[in-house]
């Protein structure tokens, strides 16, 4: 579990909600906008609560690990939503270099030659 710091608040929630809200902070900063988002949080009794908050630029959140010794909820579906906003960072598709240890032989497509049948 996590201590989510913003606006001078602090809030509880789980490691991937905090992870995602961190990382769609910067990025939705990193564009230059700002945001509203809602995730889902622990009240100081126990209960699970709706926390209401404004990410990107001049908002700070900071996540830090807190001690927890109860169940942790189930918050995986609020992660996955954040993971899902449109600015969250997305993993970038790199060319792999063919291993020079391969047998295979490289195609040579010659489009403008005729095919035999």
């Amino acid at each position: 579990m996590r201590c989510v710091t913003y606006a001078g608040e602090t809030v509880i929630t789980t490691d991937d909600v905090a992870a995602s809200l961190v990382e769609l902070t910067a990025a939705v900063a990193t564009e230059g906008q700002a945001e509203a988002v809602s995730i889902p949080i622990v009240t100081d009794d126990k209960k699970v609560a709706q926390a209401e908050l404004v990410i990107g630029v001049g908002n700070d959140v900071l996540s830090a690990p807190l001690e927890w010794d109860d169940e942790q909820p189930d918050f995986s579906h609020a992660a996955k939503e954040l993971k899902e906003h449109r600015l969250f960072p997305r993993p970038h598709l790199r060319a792999v270099d063919p291993d020079p240890r391969a047998d295979d032989e490289p195609i040579d497509w010659d489009f403008d030659q005729p095919t035999q049948a």
